[in-house]
């Protein structure tokens, strides 16, 4: 069980050397930067053909990593405007800032994101974008406290329950996610804490 100031745990987030948690508006995330994404399917057992999130604190941060028309660009920033921050991951056409280890069966698209909680942005403006995944093991349903998280990833660094507002309001539900296909229209490839139309 390693639990840290939030300091620490941003130190140690930007250094790459370590997989941290902290909570979100859905379930709890792991993170890491995304160069490192290889610690998060590691520490998940994930498949690789499950990708990861780039979480971000401001639309602003995540719009270099996709590629896309200025007319596409403007319907996703419109997307991110009603629906940000919030439960809604997009995945749009990666660009050559993703590191392939994010998406190692399609390094084509990336799923990105704008979670609304205080915590969470407020490390992720000092990290940058993070590589992010629910915390539980592959297929296993998501630990939602941060006792669940210590005990299943002994090694995954967590905040004191000090350093946050304990009485964070959760969803059990993860992220709704939305895939941007070639046609120009939004496919649901999951429905999660959040309905969009």
């Amino acid at each position: 069980m390693v639990q840290v100031s939030i300091d620490t745990l941003i130190d140690m987030a930007i250094s790459g050397e370590a997989v941290v948690s902290f909570p979100t508006d859905t379930v709890p995330a792991l993170a890491t930067r995304p160069d490192r994404a290889e610690l998060i399917f590691q520490t998940k057992q994930r498949s690789p053909d499950k990708p990861l999130i780039l979480m971000a604190a401001t639309p602003e941060a995540l719009w270099p990593y996709v590629q896309g028309t200025l007319e596409e660009l403007s319907v996703w920033q419109k997307t991110a405007q009603k629906y940000w921050p919030g439960g809604l991951t997009l995945v749009l056409p990666a660009s050559e800032q993703v590191p392939p280890a994010m998406n190692p069966a399609d390094p084509s698209t990336i799923g990105v994101r704008v979670p609304d909680c205080a915590i969470a942005q407020s490390i992720l403006a000092r990290t940058g974008p993070m590589a992010t995944t629910s915390a539980n093991l592959s297929g296993q349903p998501p630990l939602l406290t941060m006792a669940e998280i210590n005990h299943q990833f002994p090694k995954v660094l967590t905040l004191f329950s000090s350093d946050f507002d304990p009485i964070i309001p959760q969803s059990t539900l993860p992220s709704t996610v939305a895939k941007w296909e070639s046609n120009g229209q939004w496919t649901i490839l999951r429905h999660g804490n959040l309905l969009i139309s």
